[in-house]
């Protein structure tokens, strides 16, 4: 673990980032951060990765630990190393000397934790066994986040409100996130000419993560089968006339995420058919990110976005018909089924933990139309906010063979014209796009998406 230097500032930023949230609960507080999972024997792990709102206030990924929060103060829960695991592991920062970096007000074992349970609020983690600690620990259920009432319903709703908007020090850590993924971007497009296969070109782009001491906030997507959006294999040869998708990100080892995504020809060469669709994602891209400023809403941005994307594949002919009206029938969903983002911090996709608690204002719920579903964030953006923007074009076989969709849009795609662009199978550009006071700042500006940049 590197353990932050005083002059790095982070006690004083987690005593104000709790001092905010004692001004909006008057209850005290459990985080736990959660434990490690064992992959096949108890020695060998997965990498440990805290609980991302315990990483909001207690600022370093502690295994096994525990914090309380009351009246602006913070208590923090945990062992001391075991002697005998020095043997494997080296020297290990006491609980003590952790608890003076994080600025905390006083430091007690684990087992003393049961003297502050009464009437603590907490949120659910992600892994079983502390979850089973946490109900013990409570005496009550846990239950998930999306279902939670009372205090935690208030607790979630207030770490809501802190965390939608970065304070500086997240900044910070965001721009350094964001600075190692472009230049892993880099290094894949690079890496194209001599690769054989996709893998290569993940092994150049985590290569830069890992040699920056950071690790990916997602398992990366790299891919000549862009239509499967979530595409975590890496076998596929790489073949002339292929476009190749690449969505990796860097994660900085306090736990804040970048998140980009270019596709690129392996040729070096789009051919007409991949540039026209890339153009007409890229004025997507370029008009949604033109549209970011406070109080605009998210869902506007979407929808801009869907249009733009319909008025260029109507222009190609892939597409008959009014663009308003298109749009109103999701005929753009065929081909740009997601969201145009999402919100980034401690998580790739923000607080998404706790279901559309953060992502939607209240009041507001998931649409169930074919092109609004699948919109992660639907509030008006406030400074500070880090969105995505990354529209798409995308021929999935299982929603354009779909025999109902098939049925609905028999009249309005131009099947036959759409054959000519077989070898447009998935495209997205993805930029992560902060908030200012007065409009955007694109944090991966450096990663160019012009054509004739991105395969310079």
């Amino acid at each position: 673990m590197r353990l932050p230097n005083p002059s790095e500032g982070l006690a004083n930023t987690l005593y104000q980032r709790r001092q905010k949230l004692a001004q909006l609960v008057d209850f005290p507080v459990l985080l736990w951060s959660g434990g490690v999972r064992s992959r096949n024997f108890p020695a060998n792990i997965y990498p440990f990765r805290a609980s991302s709102h315990f990483l909001y206030f207690a600022g370093l990924s502690l295994v096994d630990t525990v914090i309380h929060l009351e009246g602006g103060k913070l208590t923090l829960f945990m062992d001391d190393p075991d002697p005998g695991s020095a043997l494997w592991h080296g020297d290990s920062p006491s609980r003590d000397r952790l608890a003076e970096i994080i600025g905390a007000n006083s430091a007690f074992p684990k087992s003393e934790l049961t003297l502050k349970t009464q009437n603590a609020a907490t949120v659910r983690v992600q892994d079983l066994a502390t979850i089973g600690e946490m109900e013990r620990i409570l005496k009550r259920p846990v239950i998930a986040p999306v279902a939670a009432t009372g205090q935690d319903l208030a607790l979630i709703k207030a770490i809501i409100n802190l965390r939608l908007c970065h304070d500086p020090a997240a900044l910070s850590e965001l721009k350094k996130a964001a600075a190692v993924t472009v230049k892993a971007h880099q290094a894949g497009i690079l890496a194209t000419p001599t690769a054989s296969q996709e893998s290569d070109i993940r092994a150049a782009m985590e290569a830069v993560i890992i040699a920056h001491n950071m690790t990916c906030s997602y398992n990366s997507i790299v891919t000549t089968e862009g239509q499967v959006l979530h595409n975590e294999l890496y076998h596929n040869p790489l073949k002339s006339g292929d476009l190749l998708l690449a969505d990796v990100g860097a994660e900085t080892p306090g736990g804040w995420a970048g998140d980009v995504t270019r596709t690129w020809p392996v040729s070096g060469t789009f051919s007409p058919t991949q540039a026209d669709i890339y153009d007409v994602v890229l004025a997507a891209h370029d008009a949604c990110i033109e549209q970011v400023k406070p109080g605009v809403e998210y869902r506007d941005i979407h929808l801009l976005a869907t249009a733009v994307i319909t008025e260029g594949l109507v222009d190609l002919g892939i597409l008959r018909g009014q663009v308003t009206e298109l749009v109103e029938k999701d005929a753009h969903a065929l081909f740009f089924p997601h969201g145009i983002g999402h919100l980034l911090g401690l998580d790739v996709h923000d607080m998404e933990d706790l279901g559309d608690l953060a992502g939607y204002a209240p009041g507001r719920k998931r649409s169930d139309r074919f092109g609004l579903g699948f919109l992660r964030l639907n509030r008006p953006l406030a400074p500070g906010m880090l969105v995505t923007i990354e529209p798409g074009f995308y021929q999935v076989p299982a929603i354009l063979n779909n025999p109902k969709n098939r049925q609905t849009y028999r009249d309005i795609v131009n099947w036959e014209q759409l054959e000519k662009f077989a070898d447009v199978r998935g495209i997205r550009i993805e930029d992560d796009v902060l908030v200012t006071d007065s409009g955007w700042e694109v944090l991966t500006a450096a990663l160019p998406s012009q054509r004739h940049q991105i395969t310079k």
